[in-house]
């Protein structure tokens, strides 16, 4: 029962975030960094809360949405981050990696520097 009710709300955030005034990427991705967590490392634009921490931010949605997979799988191996999305769907696993690859990036290169 239980799992049925767990089911149920998630599918209900799902639908509530897909429907026509709320379904861009952009208000979407926003609900679920805050929602599942992200932004307490990630930050609400993927710039990260501490040097320390990976920059999502325009970075390609493919790659975001396979390293998610990857923690999810054990194939890249990192507990804490296995912890936030191990229960995310292909779904909430798309709309996150589209919401931070259209973020901007704080992240330069050197070009330029002596």
């Amino acid at each position: 029962m239980r799992a049925a009710l767990v089911n149920l709300a998630r599918l209900s955030i799902i639908l509530l975030l897909s429907g026509s005034a709320l379904g861009s990427d952009a208000v979407a991705g926003a609900k679920l960094v805050e929602l599942r967590g992200c932004v307490t490392c990630h930050g609400k634009d993927g710039n990260g809360t501490d040097p320390s921490y990976p920059t999502l931010a325009g970075q390609y949605a493919s790659y975001l949405e396979y390293s998610m997979k990857s923690y999810q799988d054990g194939t890249r191996k990192h507990e804490l981050m296995k912890g936030y999305v191990k229960d995310l769907t292909d779904a909430e696993l798309k709309t996150l990696a589209r919401y931070f690859s259209k973020q901007q990036s704080n992240l330069h290169d050197l070009r330029g520097v002596k």
